[in-house]
């Protein structure tokens, strides 16, 4: 269903904002050389990606791949590339961090509290965010004011005191549907499970699709309590020493703490904002082309990945 044409003051608004938004792009490319554009794959930094690629804006599209993806977003990487030629820059966490991380706290150490979890963003997301933002002079986010409580005093240009370098928000204003308005008129490809109830989407573990009347970022570290959810991208890095000794990140959880503890602040350390959150969490890219049908049990000769295949 086309949704802008039934709607004429949709259209005004999503025509007007557009043009406003690629004025803006350009002047960011412009002025503020180099900027990144950290792409998380939802549907915010799609239609951002529409818009920069067409542009041929000199705005380098980055993602996190935090080895945790779901399956879908792997596949939208892929489409992202047939579609626009585009192959994402992907950040990936560093090996010896993920390795203490889970021999101190096992592969899911992030369900037994809010520290850990946050322990496990700052490894797997932030100190590449950190890597992904240095020499930069300004990044790209798809931040809307209204996505979440932690997102609602989001601007369209703040200073990144963490970062050091500025940061642009030019979807700030922007709706959701507003958004998806975009995506359908331009057909932009998205992640599909978008479709499948999942309207924030981060790593799969800590995702989940929502009912008819949740909040947008329900299915995000659902186990959590639901206010200041967030991974910490977007918010100013608080120093972590760490139980789970991963450098930057301290995930020393209180007496008792536990998956189904209460406790305000969830956030991983990407976006620390004023008050209210958004959309998928940041990710990356890695493509995996398998021949039509092809599956672990396929009668094929010589199916090895490399571990065990005995030399001549």
């Amino acid at each position: 269903m086309n949704i802008l044409a039934e709607d004429p003051a949709l259209i005004n608004s999503v025509a007007e904002k557009t043009v406003l938004l690629r004025h803006r792009l350009a002047e960011i490319a412009a002025e503020f050389a180099p900027a990144v554009f950290a792409n998380s794959l939802g549907a915010e930094d799609m239609l951002l990606t529409d818009l920069i690629v067409g542009g041929k804006l000199d705005i380098e599209i980055f993602s996190l791949d935090t080895g945790r993806l779901p399956a879908e977003t792997y596949d939208l990487m892929g489409r992202l590339r047939r579609h626009y030629g585009l192959t994402l820059k992907l950040y990936c966490p560093r090996h010896e961090l993920i390795e203490t991380y889970t021999r101190s706290h096992g592969i899911n150490g992030f369900y037994d509290s809010v520290e850990l979890r946050k322990g496990c963003c700052h490894v797997r997301k932030v100190e590449p965010l950190q890597r992904a933002l240095a020499g930069k002079k300004a990044w790209i986010t798809g931040l809307r004011a209204e996505q979440a409580s932690t997102r609602t005093g989001v601007a369209q240009r703040e200073f990144d005191s963490a970062n050091r370098l500025e940061k642009f928000n030019p979807l700030a204003d922007w709706s959701e549907r507003e958004v998806w308005a975009y995506i359908h008129a331009n057909d932009v490809p998205y992640n599909k499970l978008h479709d499948q109830h999942y309207p924030s989407i981060g790593c799969a573990p800590c995702t989940r699709a929502i009912a008819v009347g949740e909040d947008i970022r329900a299915g995000r570290w659902w186990w959590e309590n639901a206010d200041g959810k967030e991974c910490g991208l977007h918010r100013i890095p608080v120093r972590v020493s760490s139980e789970a000794n991963i450098g930057e990140a301290d995930v020393k959880a209180p007496q008792g703490a536990g998956r189904r503890q209460n406790l305000a602040g969830k956030e991983c350390g990407l976006h620390r904002i004023p008050v209210r959150v958004s959309s998928e969490a940041n990710i990356g890219e890695a493509e995996v082309k398998a021949p039509q049908g092809a599956g672990r049990r396929q009668n094929l000769a010589g199916k090895e990945c490399g571990l065990h295949i005995k030399r001549a």
